[in-house]
């Protein structure tokens, strides 16, 4: 599903639930230490379609621990994101400096609450949600997650929900408009794909490398 979101060069894994051969390096175990159950298992199962994706680059298996901030620390050349949700796990990765960042987010394809659709949307998206489908709440819950993630490596700093305005388009590919200062390498602004499934709404950001930024 999520290589349907990636352009060519970024290579992809994805699982349906628990990986039951994949294991953990010592360094991610102990990033993990403190987790018990559902929350190792979805760390487990990411860590492996991580080596997965890595692999499709002759990467033989490493460790991906946390960074500072708990995001992934990808091995030297490589950026990449991770996502999970109730029954579904991915991993995208690419080389530097052909993509400079990725952010990528699944979620269960049902609408989010009313309270969640009004804390993540701005003026201008909770009127264009008004007459629309439930889910498309859930397709910019998606979206904005995969924007973070995309963002924080470059940006080194929080974006809030509100920070970009999103547009979806037709085919299911969006724009991001953002409302804060930005790295130059984001030029005020982000793109990428989505996906609404029967059971996972999937959405992708990919920063690629600008020469001129």
């Amino acid at each position: 599903m999520i290589r349907q979101l990636l352009p060519d060069h970024v290579a992809s894994a994805e699982c349906f639930g628990e990986d039951a051969q994949a294991h953990l390096f010592p360094a991610e175990r102990l990033a993990i230490a403190p987790a018990l159950g559902g929350r190792l298992d979805e760390f487990t199962t990411g860590r492996a379609c991580a080596r997965k994706a890595l692999a499709h680059f002759g990467m033989p298996p490493v460790a991906i621990p946390h960074c500072r901030d708990n995001g992934p620390h990808w091995p030297d050349g490589f950026v990449g994101s991770i996502t999970h949700c109730r029954g579904y796990r991915a991993a995208a990765v690419a080389r530097q400096p052909q993509v400079l960042s990725i952010g990528i987010d699944a979620e269960t394809a049902q609408p989010v609450s009313a309270r969640v659709a009004e804390n993540i949307a701005l003026p201008s998206e909770r009127e264009w949600l008004r007459h629309r489908p439930p889910v498309l709440a859930t397709v910019l819950f998606s979206i904005k997650e995969s924007i973070y993630k995309a963002w924080h490596p470059l940006a080194k700093r929080w974006l809030g929900f509100r920070d970009a305005e999103v547009t979806l388009l037709p085919g299911g590919a969006f724009t991001a408009r953002l409302l804060v200062p930005a790295p130059a390498a984001l030029g005020g602004g982000l793109s990428g794909r989505y996906l609404i499934g029967d059971r996972f709404i999937l959405a992708a950001t990919v920063v690629p490398h600008a020469p001129d930024a």
